[in-house]
């Protein structure tokens, strides 16, 4: 570990956001004087005054990290914003690698008839005081970093999943959000936004399966034979480190690097920058049933599984959690990228089972409680893009300062499950989580 740099971020107006440390470091190593480590002990900072939205007027949003999945969300906000039904605008793009750029600016350009300022350190574009919110899809080991500097900045943030990589950012985080609570964070797991999760959670509370007891969910999918997961993202090769990519600060606190353009483009293969399976695919998954178990913070996690097709990948590419929490529920969750076939959607109480497979829910009692529990199916609406609904959540929460569907605490428990369930696989044994100390320890 080395010295956390927060220890001298700079409260921040416009350019003095970035005065202090650029000063001391240069450009070239903006990053090891401006943005922390990992479980940051820093003092939390106060945000600086979010810029207000007007009656009438179009949010002004920055995205970072215009990738595969950034230029995405570009894509579908400003669709969105061309079948109105949203007032909104993409102003800003950042990300160390400048041929990124091209396809999200060439979009933008057709859509919203005008160029779009771009950035290769994201401070510049915190720095802007136009900015409503941003959207942050960069690696996962830049979200709690950016995420917390957008808060302290005064934007709202939409940070894709998983929250952070590790569980001591999203510690952090968390701290930052309670510190600064009118600050709208949505973390981009989509199926939250299906209303089968919300429901499910009015009935379980409401008694309608009794005790839930275990649960189960999964992730499951398989690519050809001859394409690894993640195999399938594109290395261009006008990517030049040094010329148009900055690799010194990709690598950011994880530490200097040689440059590799395999790393780069498929990152989620390295145990270095990404959880894989467990944190890209599985939060999608945990992160609506844990939230409509409410069952507390996860206490007790253990994980197994291996590298049984994919001997290349450095991550597994099986994996099979099980999850305790501290309300009294087990949930077992299973991931793979070899095979396709995953588990049912299911809730088991001591008097029903509940069934969420499909866009409803439906309840069947045990046999001893048929006299108690009737069958039931409560039909939800169909949504259409789950995706899009949780940005448009966002966007509307950043104008009506209503809590969003998917907060910081909840990533936060969904952390908890990541990352003890990645060491477990690591490092071959439980870990359990302290809800009291905020800790987690080896079982």
């Amino acid at each position: 570990m080395t010295d956390d740099p927060r220890d001298d971020h700079p409260d921040p107006s416009r350019r003095e956001f970035l005065g202090a440390a650029a000063a001391v470091a240069g450009a070239g190593a903006l990053f090891s004087g401006r943005t922390s480590l990992a479980g940051s002990q820093a003092p939390i900072r106060k945000a600086r005054p979010r810029v207000p939205v007007r009656d009438g007027e179009p949010l002004r949003i920055g995205v970072i990290g215009p990738g595969g999945m950034g230029t995405g969300h570009v894509d579908r906000i400003s669709k969105l914003a061309q079948e109105g039904r949203e007032n909104v605008q993409i102003v800003a793009l950042c990300d160390v690698c400048a041929p990124r750029f091209e396809g999200a600016q060439k979009l933008l350009k057709e859509r919203q008839g005008a160029e779009v300022d771009t950035y290769g350190e994201h401070e510049d574009l915190l720095a802007r005081d136009d900015v409503h919110g941003v959207l942050i899809a960069t690696t996962e080991h830049w979200h709690g970093p950016i995420a917390e500097d957008a808060i302290l900045a005064g934007k709202d943030v939409y940070v894709e999943k998983p929250m952070t990589l590790r569980l001591s950012e999203a510690l952090r985080l968390r701290e930052v959000c309670r510190a600064n609570p009118e600050a709208i964070v949505q973390v981009g797991t989509q199926y939250i936004a299906e209303e089968k999760y919300r429901r499910a959670k009015e009935l379980i509370a409401a008694g309608a399966i009794g005790k839930p007891v275990w649960s189960q969910t999964s992730y499951c999918r398989a690519k050809r034979p001859d394409i690894g997961e993640w195999e399938y993202y594109a290395i261009d090769e006008r990517w030049q480190a040094g010329v148009n990519l900055d690799w010194e600060r990709w690598c950011g606190w994880t530490g200097p690097a040689d440059w590799d353009p395999v790393v780069y483009a498929r990152w989620r293969r390295y145990k270095r920058y990404s959880t894989g399976i467990i944190g890209d695919l599985l939060v999608h998954e945990m992160t609506p049933l844990v939230m409509a178990l409410d069952q507390g913070w996860p206490v007790r996690v253990t994980a197994a599984g291996g590298h049984y097709v994919d001997q290349a990948m450095e991550n597994h590419d099986q994996v099979n959690l099980t999850v305790e929490f501290e309300g009294g529920h087990t949930l077992i969750v299973a991931g793979s990228t070899c095979n396709e076939q995953g588990l049912e959607k299911v809730v088991r109480g001591n008097k029903a089972t509940m069934y969420l497979g499909s866009k409803d829910v439906v309840i069947r009692p045990e046999r001893y409680w048929v006299d108690e529990v009737e069958e039931q199916r409560v039909e939800c609406p169909t949504i259409g893009d789950s995706q899009d609904e949780l940005r448009l959540n966002w966007l509307s929460c950043i104008r009506t300062r209503e809590p969003n569907w998917s907060p910081v605490e909840l990533g936060t428990k969904i952390m908890v499950i990541v990352d003890l369930a990645t060491r477990s696989m690591w490092e071959g044994h439980a870990f359990g989580f302290d809800p009291k100390t905020m800790k987690s320890f080896a079982i």
